[in-house]
């Protein structure tokens, strides 16, 4: 169940990771600004991040099976949908409607891979679930540098890649199961949890009075801003005035992504072993080694590729790897009964986090007409994670096993 769940997220980023690429061509051609680009970027992760609240919530009555599906399909729909638009209202609108669409699969993922991992392996199983993503971005980085060498419009960024989740959601429909009892082994349960349904308010009543939980999702929200700043304007960093000149610069940012994946696989088994479970620890550990990698980006103002493709794979190791740490903490604090409400909240305070730091790091760029900038505010923004997740103290949890007769 792991692997097809990672299987299926592995294309999910085709529908969302694209749109940096496309900014620098989409922007002159309807002839609007880095801020305008920074608001539509915003209007997604909005639609994101209202879409964790409602749809981590659901995961945990309707389950993975059905939500993937329909939200990679809705998606595929979006972005094929701005492809063919020629007004920027129209992006505005599908892009925060993508958002939507694109949270229909985290926390429902999330929630399977809990029903099937015990605490002292959920660590190392969400290591693999978050490098899946971090790989997500590598494959979109990967087909989007392709399409832009063979000098494709921007609008086919928005058509091709999408077909790959489209055969990946399939997949995910056909083979997934949500819990261990759907094919016939013994479900597991934490000590003092029952089977009973719960109303959703319940659900959220539970979430939102867990101090520690809600003190991590602030500290998530510094560490996906910062993670977003890499992944939303490194690309615009490295196209330059004229990346034509210079194609060979553009292969660096595939190094960041690649980087992301390894870092969460990474911290995810380190948050296990190292830590012994500590995962807040871990996490302050990756985000100050994040602050110290962008502000070495920011000073050395290198143009050397080989020592750009270093800082940028380190930059995606400890900015992006920590997020492996986060997820484990939903039903470590708060059981696996609530791990699809834990992490929809969770995720919501992520994106809007990112959502508020995308068009300011836009207006940045306009400002300074510099983006060398971005990387000083991603340096911040590390750190102000790494002080709020030290005030997390934790404890993990056991679960005993249920026999269903």
């Amino acid at each position: 169940m792991l692997l097809v769940t990672m299987f299926c997220y592995l294309f999910f980023y085709t529908g969302r990771h694209n749109f940096g690429w496309a900014a620098k061509d989409m922007a002159a051609e309807l002839h609007i600004s880095y801020t305008t680009i920074g608001w539509i970027s915003f209007s997604m992760l909005i639609g994101y991040a209202i879409g964790q609240l409602i749809n981590g919530n659901l995961a945990d009555h309707f389950g993975a099976r059905r939500m993937v599906p329909l939200g990679a399909f809705l998606s595929i729909g979006a972005n094929i949908g701005i492809s063919y638009a020629t007004d920027v209202s129209v992006v505005l609108v599908l892009w925060a409607l993508n958002g939507y669409f694109q949270s229909m699969a985290w926390a429902p993922g999330s929630r399977l891979i809990s029903n099937w991992w015990r605490p002292e392996e959920r660590g190392k199983a969400f290591g693999f679930y978050t490098m899946a993503a971090g790989s997500s971005s590598a494959v979109t980085y990967l087909l989007s540098i392709l399409l832009l060498h063979q000098d494709q419009s921007w609008r086919y960024l928005f058509r091709l890649p999408v077909l790959l989740l489209l055969v990946a959601a399939i997949i995910f429909a056909i083979v997934a199961r949500d819990k261990p009892s759907d094919k016939g082994y013994p479900d597991t349960v934490e000590h003092g949890e029952d089977d009973a349904e719960t109303s959703w308010k319940d659900r959220y009543k539970t979430v939102l009075s867990n101090r520690k939980f809600m003190i991590a999702s602030l500290a998530i929200g510094f560490q996906n801003m910062a993670r977003y700043g890499l992944i939303f304007w490194a690309p615009v960093h490295f196209l330059g005035e004229n990346w034509k000149i210079s194609p060979n610069s553009l292969w660096v940012t595939l190094l960041m992504p690649i980087g992301m994946a390894i870092g969460a696989l990474t911290f995810g088994n380190l948050s296990d072993s190292v830590f012994k479970g500590n995962r807040p620890r871990s996490i302050a550990v990756g985000m100050t080694a994040s602050a110290i990698v962008a502000l070495l980006i920011f000073f050395t103002h290198s143009h050397h590729i080989v020592l750009n493709s270093i800082l940028m794979f380190c930059a995606g190791f400890f900015a992006y790897g920590v997020q492996a740490n986060f997820w484990p903490m939903s039903p470590d604090l708060l059981g696996r009964k609530y791990t699809g409400t834990g992490i929809g909240i969770m995720n919501m305070s992520a994106y809007l986090f990112a959502a508020m730091g995308e068009p300011i790091l836009g207006k940045i760029l306009d400002l300074t007409k510099n983006t060398s900038y971005v990387f000083l505010a991603i340096a911040v923004i590390s750190l102000i994670c790494t002080i709020v997740i030290s005030f997390v103290g934790y404890t993990k949890k056991e679960i005993i096993p249920n026999i269903k007769r």
